[in-house]
């Protein structure tokens, strides 16, 4: 993902996403590069705070202290109620669980992930019990670093083009693709900045 690029882009084409990078000017995207940790991570993170998940998160890190990369096969050998100790519950670590099996047994082929395009990877992530489309995006955005990434299911992003757009109520899937087309081809840059909008609970813009 190009970030200058699409800055410059973004801003050029869309008045009222400039005011938006203008006041939290340039972001960046962390190194997220271990693919099978980084949907483990989406999978704890789905339907809680962040400050709940990333607890729960910093405990399962803590399972594994002698793991520096966290081996998938040591996480299948967990007891299921070892994972529901630490907060999860047995939906998400048999999903964990479901995971780390088909990583482990190379039933996942990541190693080919960069030379799929966004659809092929999602019907291949979608094999895994628990991962939906969110998951997938998450993964292509933060992950593959994929630059045209546009999560319609991500409530902060609801409100976030509630805000931008001055909208009267939240938008539906159909009317956030309709308003973010003329972000193409940055649109995971645009959801970075409508995501500072939700986080920084933003009510207006100036």
């Amino acid at each position: 993902m190009d970030i200058k690029a699409g800055i410059q882009y973004l801003s050029e084409i869309d008045p009222d996403m400039k005011r938006l990078i203008d006041h939290f000017g340039t972001i960046s995207l962390d190194d997220d590069s271990d693919y099978y940790e980084s949907l483990v991570k989406s999978i704890i993170y789905q339907q809680l705070s962040g400050k709940v998940a990333n607890t729960i998160y910093q405990r399962f890190r803590n399972l594994y202290p002698l793991d520096n990369i966290i081996d998938p096969q040591h996480v299948y050998q967990t007891p299921l109620q070892t994972l529901k100790s630490i907060g999860l519950s047995e939906r998400k670590a048999t999903y964990i669980q479901g995971l780390s099996y088909k990583w482990s047994s190379d039933e996942i082929k990541w190693s080919k992930f960069a030379h799929m395009s966004d659809e092929e990877i999602s019907l291949v992530l979608k094999t895994v019990r628990g991962i939906g489309q969110w998951t997938v995006d998450m993964f292509l955005i933060f992950s593959l670093k994929r630059p045209d990434v546009f999560p319609t299911g991500d409530l902060g992003i609801r409100k976030g083009l509630h805000i931008l757009c001055h909208l009267n109520d939240l938008p539906a899937s159909d009317e956030m693709l309709k308003i973010a087309e003329k972000w193409r081809p940055f649109r995971s840059l645009a959801t970075l900045y409508l995501w500072k909008i939700a986080d920084n609970n933003i009510t207006k813009l100036d």
